[in-house]
């Protein structure tokens, strides 16, 4: 999603972050971090890596008003004027700091940075970039003293992932900025993307495809495997990916006419669909673009394994949905009492 090719860094500053629950107080930086050439090759590619190969974005959100967003806010002002640069990153720690409501909430270093030219899409942007370091991991200096190496063990930041980071571009569609988000510390799901960002998914079709699909997964898992056994879970997963695969434009109809034999099943998946959308508070279009980038990202998600209480198990292939039906057959054995599966095959991969 973000290419960081001719991107760089003009402001950037660190601050550390404490919980009001458990006592620890805010620290707060009164200059902004001066990189040395290497430190400035490394800290780039570190912060923007997570967002290469996100698919998903968010949009600010209020109860009443977006312009009272806080981050939206500091966001907006700093993109349009970044003097006030180190008060306003100090605000952002400060709203953080207020969101830390139970003990779980971890204390850490806070990375604030502007961004300029990154590539989203096909243009270039400036963006406020928000990252949180919850965790720090050991690793081994060596330095000479006295004519002889000796070691000693110190802790810092790895330059794999950002715990937590969100970007926000100096963009926006009918909804408002665009806004990016990783956390790979779920912890507490709502703490950074409800509580601090306070971001809902867009209206467009990665969000429509997401909603429909993990829809689909949790209706083979509620209703298809306990009600048709992992033969049918299996076979409905696969076979919804390739409806998702074939066309362009999902119509939910075409889509049960396709995926569906029976009359009572697709009846079942109308009940289910109803209680999903309540239960989650979202709306599934009737007819909507098939995003590919989030097509392959829950392809991924999706597990066609049929397991068995006699510790095997079967694992069918998502991209061959009529391979169930034809070369797997579902019995019962009345002298063992027991159900088996019997696979067809020509020879052994």
């Amino acid at each position: 999603m973000i290419k960081r090719t001719k991107a760089s860094i003009s402001k950037c500053i660190l601050h550390k972050v404490g919980n009001k629950f458990n006592s620890t107080k805010n620290a707060f930086s009164e200059k902004e971090l001066e990189f040395d050439e290497m430190s400035y090759e490394l800290i780039l590619p570190y912060l923007l890596r997570p967002f290469s190969n996100l698919s998903e974005t968010y949009r600010f959100s209020h109860h009443s008003n977006i312009e009272l967003n806080e981050i939206n806010s500091y966001a907006s002002k700093l993109l349009s004027d970044d003097s006030d640069f180190i008060e306003t990153s100090k605000h952002i720690v400060m709203h953080l700091f207020e969101q830390s409501n139970s003990a779980q909430i971890k204390t850490g270093d806070v990375i604030i940075c502007m961004f300029h030219d990154l590539q989203y899409e096909d243009y270039q942007t400036d963006a406020i970039g928000i990252f949180k370091v919850e965790n720090k991991s050991h690793f081994f200096q060596t330095y000479l003293e006295h004519g002889s190496y000796d070691i000693i063990t110190q802790k810092g930041i790895a330059t794999k992932k950002v715990d937590k980071g969100c970007l926000i571009l100096n963009a926006a569609d009918g909804e408002g900025k665009i806004v990016l988000s990783v956390d790979h510390n779920n912890y507490d799901a709502q703490y950074w993307i409800k509580s601090f960002l306070n971001v809902k998914y867009p209206d467009d079709s990665n969000e429509h495809t997401k909603n429909y699909i993990e829809m689909c997964r949790e209706f083979s898992k509620d209703v298809m495997q306990p009600q048709f056994g992992g033969q049918e879970q299996s076979s409905f997963l696969a076979k919804t990916v390739d409806f998702f695969k074939e066309n362009e434009i999902v119509n939910i109809e075409s889509f049960k006419e396709d995926v569906f034999e029976k009359e009572d099943t697709i009846q079942l998946f109308e009940d289910y669909k109803k209680v999903y959308e309540s239960d989650h508070n979202i709306l599934i279009r009737n007819q909507f673009d098939v995003s590919e980038i989030v097509l392959k990202k829950q392809k991924q998600k999706i597990k066609t394994e049929i397991k068995l209480d006699t510790n095997i198990q079967i694992k069918l292939d998502v991209d061959a949905p009529d391979a169930s039906a034809e070369y797997l057959e579902r019995g019962y054995d009345a002298e063992k009492k027991m159900h088996f599966y019997k696979v067809f095959f020509n020879e052994e991969g």
